[in-house]
């Protein structure tokens, strides 16, 4: 089984992915942590992600796809493996098709995981505040004016790639502002066949 879990900034993708990672036993590929692995060893890669992620950009298609072709060949994605984070253009969505034909492979599901972007701002400013009045920095990814830049550049680039999947007809909803173990239900209900809809969602997802 191959999953894509595909969100915003925030949107809760990493804990989900892992609980999936957790209950079928499959992998949980992030390219937040791989990069993030990268960035600490100080590589050449890692050099160049940095400047742009505390930039809030997006790190260039060929680094990302180098790194998941290597990490798609490994052991433990044998039995399948879930996405966070990649793909994030068009053009990282056809190189995965393309990565994973070469070995009679498909993605299975792709989940959208919805959410309000006003009340993740107001999450992320919270976050911050916090950490000032707690005295202690505040983390890149919860700073407001970064985060903010995050979403524009997750709109203009990757939202993009939803028509793509849509025409595999591969697209599957569900509501991110549920609590953690309401979100996994959801997904849940996705993996074992059945179809989210926009009918249950609530009214600011379906305009």
């Amino acid at each position: 089984m191959i999953v894509v879990l595909f969100g915003p900034p925030a949107s809760g993708k990493g804990t989900q992915a892992k609980r999936i990672h957790e209950t079928h036993a499959i992998a949980h590929l992030s390219t937040g942590d791989m990069l993030r692995a990268a960035i600490a060893q100080g590589t050449e890669i890692g050099k160049k992600a940095k400047a742009l992620v505390d930039a809030g950009k997006l790190v260039p298609d060929d680094v990302v796809v180098g790194i998941i072709a290597d990490r798609i060949a490994q052991p433990d994605c044998t039995k399948g493996f879930v996405l966070d984070g990649f793909p994030r253009t068009v053009n990282q969505a056809k190189a995965l098709d393309v990565m994973l034909k070469s070995k009679d492979l498909g993605v299975d599901h792709v989940i959208v995981m919805e959410v309000n972007e006003a009340e993740l701002i107001k999450r992320v400013e919270n976050r911050a505040e916090q950490a000032r009045k707690a005295g202690q920095p505040v983390r890149p990814d919860d700073d407001p004016e970064t985060f903010k830049k995050r979403l524009g550049v997750y709109k203009a680039e990757t939202a993009p790639i939803l028509p793509y999947y849509e025409a595999q007809a591969k697209i599957r909803r569900v509501d991110g502002m549920k609590t953690i173990d309401e979100v996994t239900a959801q997904i849940e209900a996705v993996l074992a066949g059945g179809k989210q809809g926009k009918s249950w969602l609530p009214k600011w997802l379906t305009r």
